[in-house]
């Protein structure tokens, strides 16, 4: 029996009956990034003529591949990886029942650090949320040196730019899927949540959604524009060629993820020697653009999204899912984690003694909150 079919802006798509609420993959909410739209703001997709199938999913963002983990399937948390395909600027949507109308809509940005990830792992599946009265949208984004690497000649913050597309997008179709345009809320967790932090701040994305929920990411995770420079020039000294847009387009995705390790081992402390991204996440946001003109959380202070209600929370033990495995928790000792802190923070023993380095019975894994009973 064939599907639902719903017209978008773009065009009429075709979805499915799935576990009791009707399901939309790979629905593109902006041209593919490729060509001259590599290191390029989205735009708009043109429309297709009849009906297309949104019974499959697209393809997702170029990444890294993950590092494979002792006893963990990370597939499950973050799917596949990289599913080859030029259109993967898509949104997946889960609706109870395309025909209702008023219905609330709540919008998902994966995590990932900004260099992995999908918006249709299994744990970001819309079904029960569908069943609960809620459209619910999942989308991906650009990531890693082709989402968040800022070049001379080339959009900056990218990957915002994507979700802001993205946020648009629902604004502009959630009526078709029986969802409520002004009654939008936006959640993510880790490199989703932080950048949702950003959103709440960015002069672009005013208007596109009335609630945001915050798990394990926060706004101070940008950076200024030196040390974007200094990244980009790093990375275009491991291709051999100049820190530009145009010159990067000429490299396919496979040379920018060869050279995604470049990253790490650069020193991207600020002025004060503060580097907010633990020097594990080199590709990420950046302050003095349209998108986020000052620091979020100096926006914050200003009044930015004051209009939007906020719920902030804490995926408890997150960072379990690497230290157990890797065996990080059965090595780590209290001047590791010194030595650690004090690469990103100039005060890293005032900080540790705060959290009781030092103290009898402390150590550093109890310190971190990682201690695995």
């Amino acid at each position: 029996m064939a599907g639902p079919v719903v017209a978008t802006t773009s065009g009429r798509v075709q979805g499915e009956r799935v576990g009791g609420v009707t399901r939309f993959l790979g629905m593109p909410y902006a041209a593919a990034p490729v060509g001259d739209l590599r290191f390029a703001a989205p735009v708009r997709r043109e429309r297709w003529d009849g009906v297309r199938d949104a019974t499959r999913p697209g393809p997702s963002a170029p990444q890294t591949p993950y590092q494979p983990l002792p006893g963990l399937d990370l597939v499950q948390l973050a799917g596949e990886g990289w599913l080859r395909g030029e259109d993967y600027l898509i949104a997946n949507v889960w609706s109870p029942d395309p025909g209702a109308s008023g219905l609330p809509v709540m919008v998902f940005f994966h995590g990932g650090g900004y260099a992995t990830g999908v918006g249709l792992a299994p744990t970001c599946d819309g079904t029960s949320f569908a069943r609960n009265g809620i459209v619910l949208v999942s989308v991906n984004y650009r990531l890693g040196i082709e989402g968040f690497l800022h070049l001379e000649g080339g959009a900056t913050n990218v990957g915002l730019r994507d979700q802001i597309a993205a946020l648009g997008w629902v604004r502009d179709n959630a009526a078709s899927f029986g969802g409520d345009p002004d009654n939008v809320t936006v959640f993510g967790e880790s490199a989703g949540a932080a950048s949702i932090g950003c959103l709440m701040t960015s002069p672009p994305a005013a208007g596109l959604f009335r609630r945001a929920s915050i798990s394990s990411g926060h706004p101070e995770m940008v950076r200024p524009p030196a040390q974007a420079q200094k990244l980009a020039t790093a990375v275009a000294a491991a291709l051999g060629v100049p820190a530009t847009a145009e010159a990067f387009r000429g490299k396919s995705s496979e040379d920018l993820i060869a050279v995604h390790g470049v990253g790490y081992g650069v020193d991207l402390r600020d002025e004060h020697g503060v580097e907010p991204f633990g020097g594990i996440l080199p590709y990420t946001p950046v302050t003095g653009d349209d998108v986020l003109p000052e620091h979020p959380l100096l926006a914050f202070r200003n009044g930015a999204g004051s209009d939007i209600d906020l719920i902030v929370g804490t995926s408890r033990e997150e960072f379990n899912l690497t230290m157990v495995p890797g065996g990080v928790m059965d090595a780590i000792d209290d001047d590791q984690a010194l030595a650690t802190l004090s690469a990103i923070r100039p005060n890293a023993a005032e900080i540790l003694e705060h959290y009781g380095l030092g103290k009898p019975h402390t150590t550093a894994s109890t310190i971190l909150g990682l201690e695995v009973q």
